[in-house]
């Protein structure tokens, strides 16, 4: 049998062995996961140990794969939606909005203004929630408590504004082709204008108490570097891309949802590490405030959903109480309305990096090739380069900073 097809625990074997021979070090195995409070996700790292500190590792993956794409391709483009849901369900509607512009893109449907500014909105929001729960965990992660429970509420109110605007929570399922289900109601404008006044100060709070303590600092300046060039070979994208020094953000490269009309900066760091990844993660929620800021501002009039009868849902008194609109329901949501024969690759500017989708449609009522493009999935493979020659303490502060989701990174 080929040393790759072993499993790692028994190559690993023959190295410490002969390690142990060469000089008599003693190394070790360890098993970081695949169910361990530190991964975060059902995800495992095997570990070289030479005492404390790491020698070499292998990451495995998997665990959790639930063929999203596979399925994808037997299901008709309406019912595709959740699953985008539990890619990074901490950024749920992220992942909504791209897929939604995807389709948009494949059928050539113009949204409305106000549309596009509904949706950077809610994707803004999301992206708050999504670095609240990263730097946050990171604090844990280091031994600091008190922030993760002092701001772990306001993501509860970002959660509210989801469920008034859509129902639901974590997987929102949030929108349709062109647009919303429904257009917002004054209670949702009130709860983003509420959160957007309270949540500037307890942020800022929650930076003092991190960003230049000394603790907090030793656990995480040099640890887990790695070089822009060597971030750029991988994939990297998003905050853990940016960290490295390299301005790239899908926002500003290749504008998507009016994003062109906002005036805001890309925090970038210099030394790619967790402090940066850390400190990269912070300013960019300082920017998303700023852009709803100005999407609220400058809100236009108009319908909150694209005129594409064909490929939008009816609502729902004409379902319930004409035999016309309950037919459309009924096509619509079983893909009986016919999509162009096209191929088209769209990424948005996720929590985590650029999340794409490249759709290839084949008249039929499914597609016929679905890929989603995961910025977990390719950045975590750098994970055990970027940990050789550190502590272990180390090594859950660097996953810990590169947030990976399992959900994504196994899609």
């Amino acid at each position: 049998m080929s040393d790759l097809l072993l499993p790692p625990e028994l190559r690993y074997a023959d190295i410490i062995k002969q390690r142990q021979n060469e000089d008599g070090s003693e190394l070790s195995i360890l098993n970081l996961g695949p169910t361990h409070p530190a991964t975060h996700g059902i995800f495992q790292n095997i570990l070289l140990m030479d005492g404390e500190r790491i020698v070499d590792g292998e990451a495995t993956v998997g665990y959790i794969h639930r063929a999203f794409e596979k399925i994808a391709e037997n299901r008709p483009f309406y019912q595709i939606t959740p699953l985008t849901d539990r890619m990074n369900y901490c950024s749920a509607p992220i992942n909504n909005m791209g897929w939604w512009m995807t389709l948009e893109k494949a059928l050539n449907i113009e949204v409305p203004k106000r549309v596009q500014y509904m949706r950077v909105i809610i994707m803004e929001l999301a992206r708050i929630a999504d670095h609240i729960i990263c730097n946050s965990v990171l604090g844990v992660d280091t031994g600091a408590l008190t922030g993760f429970l002092y701001v772990f509420q306001y993501r509860e109110k970002i959660y509210e504004i989801y469920e008034e605007i859509c129902g639901a929570r974590l997987t929102t399922n949030m929108g349709r082709i062109g647009g919303f289900e429904r257009d917002w109601s004054p209670l949702a404008f009130k709860k983003i204008d509420d959160f957007l006044e309270e949540f500037p100060a307890i942020w800022s709070e929650f930076e003092n108490l991190l960003t230049r303590n000394r603790i907090f600092m030793d656990r995480t300046i040099d640890v887990g570097p790695i070089s822009a060039e060597k971030a750029m070979s991988y994939g990297f994208t998003g905050p853990n891309l940016r960290a490295t020094g390299v301005d790239y953000d899908i926002r500003v490269m290749q504008p998507y949802s009016s994003y062109e009309d906002f005036e805001f900066d890309i925090p970038v760091g210099k030394s790619g590490d967790t402090y940066d990844r850390f400190c990269v993660r912070n300013g960019e929620v300082w920017e998303s405030l700023k852009i709803i800021k100005q999407a609220l501002a400058k809100m236009p009039e108009g319908p909150f959903h694209a005129d594409v009868p064909d490929y939008y849902l009816p609502p729902k008194e004409d379902v319930y109480n004409t035999m016309e609109g309950l037919i459309y329901h009924f096509k619509i949501v079983m893909g009986e309305i016919p999509v162009p024969v096209t191929e088209v690759y769209h990424p948005v500017e996720g929590g985590n990096g650029e999340l794409g989708f490249y759709l290839i449609t084949d008249g039929s009522r499914t597609p016929f090739r679905l890929h989603f493009r995961r910025p977990c999935f390719i950045y975590y493979q750098a994970f055990n380069e970027m940990v050789q020659g550190q502590m272990l303490s180390d090594a859950i502060a660097t996953l810990s900073s590169l947030n990976v989701i399992a959900g994504e990174l196994d899609a």
